[in-house]
């Protein structure tokens, strides 16, 4: 059950980039909670807080695309430190505004798309550029410390943005989140330079669509996407959030709004700190498809509990099973793809588990609009359980992946043991 953690122990460069993950993440989700919170407080809508992910969609898509190209022909560091830059510009500019005396809705569509643009950048070469700095067995390892760090973020971050958001108002939150990106910059510039391979593909649409014909091409990686975006586009409810802690947690809503935000991440860190069974595992399409489903469970359970405590339980209970889902498509992902087709491959992947809940989130605010928080919320939840059997059933090679025989995870580890 132990966590594996050689990749912190073995790898200079793991450690800056975690750290660098870490800081990021804890700065990244206190303005995740401040952000729908001020629109809240701006709007009194539900519809418009779940429309703030609507509206990161589409830069999310291209942008994501686009770094995946680069990642592929361009030195993966230093697409990071400019994107991390970029992201700390606009957590500036989200500060100047709410510190305005009449702050603009406009304002954080915009720069809420910006930053969604900017992080899908960065996302690929994040991901790609671990399969440099690691061993090949040491990847799933690597994917639930990185998961990890980024929902001790998801904790420690909502919990304490929570109270700052509400104590203190959105543009003391952005301020935190703009001194987090400038001390992930210092663990940035310390890691090692690492140039793409000399014959590697310049960005472009052909280089783009071959990328996407390799996906295409293997129904194992398909099916890690496609269950990922339905179980995130039907059972992701952070928007609901803020109207859960208003509704039912009375005197102390500050404090059940970081809760409420911080439960899937706790979630995640106990499923994380216990995976070391998973390295057992072999069958990791099967193992996606039931984690995903208890996901949708845990959600759809919540809806009916009585008190903002067992609420809380239900999502927390909810995260783990997406951590476990996530760990297992860490693995099919970093075990078998060759690393020339990386960064498209991880601008995929970012369409994968960002696009759901972007538009899971839109989803739950419509319905909450027209239902309520709790109907969104159930139906969200079965709708979940629903299409994730369905695709299972449709995917005959997905659910019966084995890393033991599948060609590509073979041909992976050949390749590896010659270079």
């Amino acid at each position: 059950m132990r966590m594996d953690v050689s990749p912190i122990r073995e790898s200079r460069d793991f450690r800056l980039l975690l750290g660098s993950s870490l800081v990021t993440m804890f700065g990244s989700f206190i303005s995740l909670v401040a952000v729908p919170y001020q629109m809240m407080k701006l709007t009194d809508s539900a519809l418009m807080v779940g429309l703030l992910s609507v509206a990161e969609f589409v830069p999310m898509v291209v942008c994501g695309l686009w770094g995946g190209m680069i990642a592929d022909a361009l030195d993966r560091r230093r697409i990071m430190i400019y994107s991390e830059v970029g992201l700390c510009c606009s957590s500036l500019l989200l500060m100047v505004n709410a510190l305005l005396p009449d702050p603009q809705v406009w304002v954080l569509f915009v720069l809420g798309a910006l930053s969604a643009g900017l992080y899908s950048v960065r996302g690929p070469s994040e991901q790609a550029v671990i399969n440099r700095v690691l061993k090949l067995d040491q990847m799933g390892a690597a994917f639930a410390i990185q998961g990890m760090a980024r929902n001790l973020g998801g904790i420690a971050g909502p919990a304490v943005g929570g109270v700052i958001v509400v104590s203190l108002g959105p543009a003391v939150s952005y301020g935190l989140d703009v001194f987090s990106f400038l001390f992930s910059l210092l663990l940035l510039v310390r890691v090692a330079t690492i140039a793409p391979p000399e014959d590697a593909a310049p960005p472009s649409l052909d280089s783009l669509i071959d990328g996407v014909r390799y996906a295409v091409r293997r129904p194992d990686l398909m099916g890690t996407y496609l269950v990922d975006m339905a179980a995130m586009f039907f059972a992701m409810s952070t928007a609901l959030y803020p109207f859960l802690a208003r509704a039912y947690g009375g005197e102390q809503e500050q404090f059940a709004l970081g809760l409420l935000a911080a439960a899937g991440g706790i979630g995640s860190v106990i499923a994380s700190l216990t995976s070391g069974w998973t390295a057992y595992v072999h069958r990791h399409g099967l193992g996606v498809i039931v984690a995903a489903v208890l996901w949708g469970a845990g959600v759809a359970v919540a809806a009916i509990m009585p008190n903002i405590w067992l609420i809380v339980l239900c999502l927390v209970f909810a995260g783990g099973a997406d951590m476990i889902s996530g760990i297992f498509r860490g693995m099919i992902w970093n075990q078998t793809i060759p690393d020339e087709y990386r960064g498209r491959l991880a601008g995929i992947e970012l369409l994968s588990y960002s696009a759901g809940p972007m538009l899971g989130n839109g989803r739950a605010g419509l319905m909450a609009e027209l239902g309520g928080p709790r109907v969104s919320l159930g139906v969200g939840g079965l709708l979940c359980v629903g299409g994730v059997l369905a695709l299972g059933a449709l995917l005959p090679k997905f659910r019966t992946y084995d890393s033991r025989t599948d060609e590509y995870a073979l041909a992976e580890r050949t390749r590896r043991a010659e270079t």
